[in-house]
């Protein structure tokens, strides 16, 4: 071949184009070592916090100079770390709680502060508007916390905020697939329980039926995401990722995560439980993976997810189907039903209808529970109820799904078991974990007293209500904050339990006291 044919092959020949989109990676995978290192040497009280941190330089530079440095005699990690990466700043507003105004106004006057825009770093992954964050340590837009909040917002008559948040969660169903439990790249692999739906409902009260079709591709790519595998389940193969196939044939949903791998934000933790759990016949993979799906119920944790309700170690999330999260996804069947009808191709409306009412059968047939009365888990291992009983058995009046027949037993439940002097507790047994008595938490307050409302038990759902907003009130008088959860029990003390320090802001707590205050 001469040299002009050549010179001409190489005229024609396209560019090499890369990619300027960097792999989207979570901390534990972008440092390796580094990243082992600091969590498990414990440089920050709190885990979450160099999972929050940014690099100053490249990842691989990083860690190149790691390998060098830490050999070196005078080494220290933290100046290590506070040399190459910029720390997170303790979030600090300048604003003090006047805690002489009534609680209505605090609250308003904290929706500014709570209030982000779009930001980037590291871990941080970007939505285009801006949302309401939970407070506290916590920097991110959370998925079902926003739904809470929002029924606080649309009392406010922040019409515009709840829009934004709504549409920063249909970017993240169109980037990634699914909403994440936040948008952070270590939450990449699990969502939350899917509130989208009732969210598109919420905004449809404000914007109107047309709502339904606009966010359409957005429900059916969640749906999707919940349901990914199911025609593979077979009696060879009952269960993949989020879906499972129960012994009559119907098709179920559990809570999944699939790295088996400790948490970035949580990661000594994790390793630590990991090296305790052998006795207890559990791997440390088998471990990690029931700890994240645990994360994705939004219940971390709880007695309800353990054999052992005592031990931790003991957890096999993935092992059961939630009351709650197949609640969740009727409501979602049903929502995209009507969103098809609003929609020029209406053929799938009923299709979802049929398949709302084979779960509702389904549910109604796995979940309730006739010596207990009550709504329960089902084990999926031993094809039977758990044994806790938790106020993820409201959400079938939540859903208006029970019979009144049903409904009154669990009335029956709530009213002498779970209502306590400041709410009630989202399950009947101390274990020691935030999720479990003698805690209550707004959303759960919210949707016990939707559920007892749904089927006319006026005078419990408002009492429960007035003991709700009472202990609100009482605490932010002694100490100007509105908490993440509260001791419903001995209203004289703080909640307990978690990882980390019960916070303060919050989110879901200043949105469901807004709506409780507005609704009867």
């Amino acid at each position: 071949m001469n040299n002009e044919k050549q010179k001409s092959m190489r005229a024609i020949e396209p560019p090499q184009i890369y990619s300027v989109v960097p792999a989207i990676l979570p901390p534990d995978q972008l440092f390796g070592p580094l990243f082992h290192d600091v969590q498990m040497n414990h440089v920050f009280p709190d885990s979450k916090t160099f999972a929050d941190c940014y690099p100053k330089r490249a990842p691989e530079e990083i860690l190149s100079l790691y390998e060098i440095e830490k050999h070196k005699e005078d080494f220290k990690l933290f100046d290590f770390v506070s040399a190459y990466f910029h720390v997170p700043e303790p979030i600090t507003t300048g604003y003090t709680s006047n805690r002489s105004l009534p609680t209505t106004e605090h609250i308003n006057l904290l929706w500014p502060l709570l209030t982000r825009g779009a930001e980037s770093n590291c871990s941080m992954l970007p939505v285009q508007k801006s949302y309401v964050v939970p407070g506290g340590r916590f920097r991110e837009l959370y998925y079902w916390d926003s739904y809470f909040t929002m029924l606080g917002l649309q009392t406010a008559g922040k019409y515009e905020l709840i829009r934004e948040m709504v549409d920063n969660f249909a970017y993240l169903i169109d980037t990634y697939g699914h909403i994440l439990n936040a948008n952070r790249s270590y939450y990449l692999t699990r969502s939350q329980p899917p509130f989208f739906a009732l969210m598109i409902r919420l905004l449809a009260e404000i914007d109107g039926p047309e709502v339904f079709a606009k966010y359409l591709p957005h429900m059916q790519k969640e749906y999707n995401y919940w349901m990914d595998g199911y025609f593979r389940l077979s009696d060879k193969e009952t269960s993949f990722r989020r879906v499972a196939i129960l012994p009559d044939g119907s098709i179920l949903n559990r809570y999944w995560d699939d790295l088996p791998a400790p948490r970035p934000e949580s990661y000594h933790e994790d390793v630590e439980m990991a090296h305790y759990s052998s006795p207890f016949g559990v791997d440390p993979g088998t471990l990690y993976r029931h700890i994240r799906a645990a994360c994705e119920s939004g219940w971390d944790f709880t007695c309800r997810w353990f054999r052992d309700v005592d031990h931790m170690e003991t957890i096999h999330t993935t092992d059961i189907i939630p009351v709650d999260l197949n609640c969740l996804l009727y409501e979602l069947e049903l929502t995209l039903s009507e969103a098809y009808k609003q929609n020029s191709f209406s053929d799938p409306a009923v299709y979802f209808l049929q398949k709302a009412e084979k779960r509702k059968k389904a549910m109604l047939k796995y979940f309730w529970h006739e010596d207990k009365q009550f709504f329960m888990d089902y084990n999926l291992a031993l094809n039977k109820s758990t044994t806790v009983m938790s106020l993820a058995g409201i959400f079938p009046l939540f859903s208006r799904i029970a019979t009144k027949e049903q409904a009154h037993h669990v009335h029956e439940h709530i009213a002498s078991s779970f209502l306590k002097k400041g709410g009630v507790v989202s399950t009947l047994h101390e274990s020691g974990q935030q999720w479990d008595f003698p805690n209550g938490w707004a959303p759960l307050q919210y949707l016990t007293y939707a559920g007892l409302r749904n089927y006319d038990f006026l005078d419990t759902a408002e009492e429960l209500k007035k003991r709700w907003i009472a202990l609100n009130d009482k605490v932010f008088k002694e100490t100007g904050k509105m908490m993440e959860k509260y001791n419903v029990v001995d209203i004289d003390l703080p909640a307990g339990g978690g990882e980390y320090p019960n916070q303060d802001g919050f989110g879901w707590t200043n949105g469901i006291y807004l709506w409780m205050k507005n609704n009867s």
